[in-house]
């Protein structure tokens, strides 16, 4: 796995990406999702230890030499249990079954060096993976240390209204912002609507500064 994870670094350095929506640890035990190939397979243990080896093929000694890309943990957390197999569905997680099968693989990744992390359409018990501040913050940069950004998945932070967790494409970008998501992907509703939630004082700035710093330290990190 590290082997063909440097290879693919390799390959796509050479064609300018610098970072890959990569390594996919989500804990799945329903063949119905739709995304089953996303997934090192039913074992906490042998995700995780795929986990790391990806993380040290695709960044390899050193994060911006020669054939390095910076990897991104994906989708945290809980992505693979969606009801039915279902994308985009509800999940219904008990803690221990998100420390013991759900957790480990994104920790290991994170202690193996990530420089990234993607958080999930779905939601944990009711909050959106991608508003969950004790997913996101807590555990994610409390307890493992991550320093690198966190990204949205594909409009994952406009599926906060579908959710039913923000009121309007501003309470989801306040909602995301805070809880730790400090890059939008796609729906664009970070450059529409964070400039006016500052302004009204609903976003402190100081959690754009934090999203800013994360961002650019990966960038510097990268040679970019």
């Amino acid at each position: 796995v590290q082997r063909g994870c440097a290879m693919a670094a390799a390959e796509a350095k050479a064609h300018g990406v610098d970072w890959t929506f990569a390594p996919m640890v989500d804990h799945c035990v329903d063949p119905r999702w739709g995304r089953i190939a996303e997934t090192f397979g039913e074992s906490p243990y042998a995700s995780a230890v795929y986990s790391a080896a990806s993380v040290h093929g695709f960044q390899g000694s050193q994060l911006g030499g020669p054939g390095s890309i910076a990897a991104c943990l994906k989708h945290y957390t809980g992505y693979g249990a969606s009801e039915g197999g279902r994308d985009y569905s509800y999940t219904e997680i008990d803690t221990q079954t998100l420390w013991e099968m759900h957790l480990p693989p994104f920790e290991a990744g994170v202690r193996a060096g990530a420089r990234s992390v993607m958080s999930a359409f779905n939601d944990l018990a009711g909050v959106p993976a991608s508003a969950n501040r004790y997913t996101l913050t807590e555990i994610l940069r409390h307890r493992w240390g991550l320093t690198g950004p966190v990204v949205s998945d594909w409009k994952a932070v406009l599926q906060l209204t579908y959710q039913g967790y923000a009121a309007d494409e501003a309470d989801a970008v306040q909602k995301a912002m805070v809880a730790g998501v400090d890059i939008d992907m796609n729906d664009g509703l970070y450059r529409k609507h964070a400039a006016a939630l500052v302004a009204s004082g609903r976003l402190p700035i100081a959690v754009v500064d934090e999203a800013v710093r994360r961002v650019l330290r990966l960038k510097f990190e990268l040679g970019l």
